[in-house]
């Protein structure tokens, strides 16, 4: 059985606010099955793109995305436009706390 998205989004959530973090919902999809995209960033310094998706063996992994410059906050929001435009069943997820990276990687393992 797999968990749902917002169930995901809502417990990536409360761990990032926990951990003394700010984290909020851009963009809002499908509740069921919805992919989500995390935007890292460390006291409002961009950081990773970061997008939850099946592998080849059928488990979810975490991948890098976006471009390759994560300063650049006008192309950031460019892909996150295109990729919402893709696929409007996307999740945009920001979190603003120090290694935003690692609390993302460890949340990915209880999933």
């Amino acid at each position: 059985m797999r968990l749902k998205s917002r169930f995901l989004v809502d417990l990536l959530l409360r761990r990032t606010e926990a951990a003394g973090g700010f984290a909020a919902v851009l963009a809002r999809g499908d509740d069921d099955a919805g992919v989500i995209l995390v935007q890292c960033s460390d006291r409002g310094e961009p950081g990773a793109l970061l997008e939850r998706r099946f592998s080849a063996d059928g488990k979810y992994i975490w991948e890098e995305v976006g471009p390759a410059d994560t300063k650049d906050g006008e192309s950031r929001a460019n892909y996150r436009e295109r990729r919402r435009k893709v696929d409007p069943d996307l999740w945009v997820v920001e979190l603003d706390i120090a290694d935003a990276a690692r609390l993302v990687a460890e949340w990915g393992a209880l999933t």
